[in-house]
């Protein structure tokens, strides 16, 4: 039986389930947008594509709302492709395995794509509501690549959009509507490195740490969850500082800019005799760890085995530490809550990975910041920090925030709708994290926007899933302002 049979509303879970059985891995949507422009085809709408496939289908207005304003929904067709280590999936040809537990939906062992794959599935499902269902002219907007730095958005064409009215619909917290977002900006750290021969009478340990919640690193970032990176880098430091002679052949974690790393695997070369040793102390330390952060990541494991991996060369003495320095250097985690919202991260900066790229380290870092003077500050410190560590920071560029208007119409009229629906107002939030919806606004000026959603948890992580009962109410609340509009006259 499939997991989402006797869902409501019916339409959407079918698109919904449908996405989740088609590739769609940042950078490698072609298969889904083809699935949406067939889906346009089959109900003869109207639709449009720009250069790098950011796709507007069409949708005139009906029962009564033929001459209401236009309104725009928009939602990015990208997942974050993630995995537990035991799964097998190729996520360039595999769906994903479906499962239900109480009122949460999730995948088996990866990511779900709910974010954004609900507000996608919503979408298509007004674009394919009954011809004489009360509704405005829409514009649904299904834009790229929004996971590794919206870029779909910065190469929006400007004339996609006749609407000045937008619902996003990538916010991840039901019963509250979102006006705001923090800006951000990448950096790559690259890290020169040279290798030694291995030691002799030496063999391969392999050292990981996982079991971490991980996450979204704007969305999460003030729940403090550990950085797996961040703890082997502490533990391969401390190993140094007990005078064990070993050398560090690799150090890998992290493949997303904006997930918190839930896995690090480093592999060393060191004596057998020292093994003892090294297992202790590691044994020792991982107690530690626990003691910061058993209550919030109950998961957390630290191993370390003799592995039969062949090697020939390691990192040069001076080299691994230099590495170690600047991954142990690096914050991770809030840096500054505003003086103006209670609660609201102001600043935030997470490592998120790390690997070996020929004759360098690369280490990339994601910062984000209400505040773009405190943004590139922050940057200039973490450039600060490479160069002590004889590191070069390539600056990526940053994207801008979306500033709220709490004087917003589509705001008022939405807060209305919601009190006659649930009865009471709901909250109204700026999230620290990148949405579309400040880039858009900057490309058509006038636009008047608000972003909702339902409630997904730990977006971005294998344990991603969606709260099914709020997926109704989002579901419900998004056609109530329509049928509010189609009422109106442009």
């Amino acid at each position: 039986m499939s997991a989402i049979n006797g869902l409501k509303p019916a339409s959407l879970w079918k698109h919904f389930e449908n996405l989740t059985k088609i590739p769609r891995c940042s950078k490698h949507e072609s298969q889904v947008l083809q699935h949406i422009v067939d889906f346009a085809k089959r109900h003869n709408l109207e639709y449009r594509e720009d250069r790098v496939q950011n796709l507007v289908i069409k949708r005139p207005g009906s029962g009564g709302g033929e001459q209401a304003p236009i309104v725009a929904l928009q939602g990015h067709v990208d997942i974050v492709c993630e995995k537990n280590r035991d799964v097998e999936i190729d996520f360039t040809f595999d769906g994903l395995t479906l499962k239900r537990d109480g009122d949460f939906l999730m995948a088996d062992g990866t990511s779900l794509g709910a974010d954004n794959g609900i507000g996608v599935a919503a979408m298509m499902a007004l674009l394919e509501a009954p011809d004489d269902a009360q509704l405005p002219p829409l514009e649904c907007l299904f834009t790229v690549d929004e996971e590794t730095g919206l870029t779909g958005a910065f190469a929006l064409e400007s004339n996609m959009l006749d609407a000045r009215i937008m619902l996003n619909t990538d916010t991840e917290e039901w019963g509250a509507i979102y006006v705001g977002c923090a800006g951000g900006g990448d950096q790559t750290l690259h890290l020169p490195v040279k290798w030694d021969p291995i030691m002799d009478n030496t063999v391969i340990c392999e050292m990981t740490v996982e079991g971490l919640l991980g996450g979204h690193s704007g969305v999460d970032i003030h729940e403090e969850r550990a950085n797996a990176l961040k703890f082997l880098a502490r533990l391969l430091y401390r190993l140094s500082n007990e005078r064990l002679r070993y050398q560090l052949i690799s150090f890998a974690s992290g493949d997303k800019h904006n997930a918190i790393p839930r896995e690090a695997t480093a592999t060393i070369a060191i004596s057998r005799a020292k093994i003892p040793m090294v297992t202790s102390l590691l044994n020792t330390w991982a107690g530690d760890l626990r003691a910061e952060y058993g209550s919030k990541e109950p998961g957390l494991e630290v191993r370390c085995e003799v592995i039969a991996q062949k090697a020939t060369q390691a990192l040069r003495k001076t080299h691994r530490d230099r590495l170690l320095s600047l991954l142990c250097s690096l914050h991770h985690g809030v840096v500054k809550y505003s003086h103006d919202i209670h609660r609201l991260v102001e600043t935030s900066n997470s490592i998120a990975s790390v690997k070996a790229m020929d004759d360098e380290y690369q280490i990339v870092t994601s910062t984000r910041s209400s505040v773009s003077a405190a943004l590139e500050a922050f940057r200039d410190a973490i450039g600060l920090i490479a160069a002590a560590n004889s590191a070069k920071a390539e600056r990526h560029p940053a994207y801008p925030g979306w500033q709220p208007d709490l004087d917003s119409e589509v705001l008022k009229l939405t807060k209305e709708v919601y009190k006659e629906l649930y009865g009471e107002y709901p909250e109204v939030k700026a999230i620290h994290a990148g949405l579309e919806c400040g880039i858009i606004g900057e490309k058509f000026p006038g636009m008047d926007t608000i972003s909702l959603g339902p409630t997904i948890q730990y977006p971005h992580s294998p344990g991603e899933r969606v709260e099914v009962s709020t997926v109704e109410h989002f579901w419900n609340l998004l056609r109530a302002v329509l049928d509010k509009y189609a009422t109106q006259k442009a």
